[in-house]
């Protein structure tokens, strides 16, 4: 498996933590959103829509953080990354859906690029942006997810669910969120980061 991955991408983040939660063993290429690595001719022939992450497994590129994951699941089955239950695992990909469809993406960078460049908006503005939506976006999921009463966001092994929230916090501290609000996201997160599998995807770590 080669992963082409940005280490501060939340989405290249996912799949490593997906990836080191199954034991599979992959290569790493670099693709720097900084350098504008992922609007090279060479990256835009391997994925188009020019973003982070892109797999490529037996030959076959995927690309879009939570179809390799889904893939890495129907694939590579065990250990699982979904609850077993079929009304948990509606529940823990709605969570992921959260992070991943409603709050990740008014916060990628190019959005955030866009604001401050084209549309002239001050950092100041940028900064605000980003803090309304992810304060909106992690009370709902701090609410979903205190009333689980399960080690993890879903159950009582990391899913789907955790894989997506632990890059989302990581980016909050970045833009310095204060996280006080949830409290349940934050235990979470610990649990999480104790695992090796968490640990070694940080981007401090690759």
């Amino acid at each position: 498996m080669k992963l082409y991955d940005y280490s501060k991408s939340s989405a290249s983040y996912r799949v490593r933590i997906a990836l080191n939660l199954k034991g599979l063993a992959y290569q790493s290429q670099t693709v720097s959103l900084l350098d504008g690595d992922q609007r090279g001719d060479s990256y835009l022939a391997l994925n188009p829509s020019g973003l982070v992450p892109a797999l490529i497994d037996n030959g076959k590129v995927l690309t879009q953080s939570l179809a390799i994951i889904e893939y890495l699941e129907e694939a590579y089955p065990s250990p699982s990354i979904l609850p077993a239950d079929p009304v948990t695992r509606a529940r823990c990909r709605a969570i992921a859906l959260d992070i991943a469809c409603d709050i990740h993406p008014l916060n990628n960078l190019r959005v955030l690029k866009h604001l401050t460049g084209t549309m002239g908006h001050s950092e100041e503005e940028k900064l605000d942006w980003y803090l309304h939506w992810l304060r909106l976006g992690l009370a709902a999921v701090e609410k979903k997810v205190e009333s689980s009463q399960t080690t993890f966001c879903c159950d009582e092994i990391p899913t789907l669910a955790d894989i997506c929230l632990i890059p989302q916090l990581f980016n909050a501290r970045r833009f310095s969120l204060d996280l006080t609000p949830y409290p349940t996201l934050k235990e979470i997160e610990q649990r999480c980061q104790a695992l090796s599998a968490f640990e070694q995807a940080h981007p401090d770590n690759v």
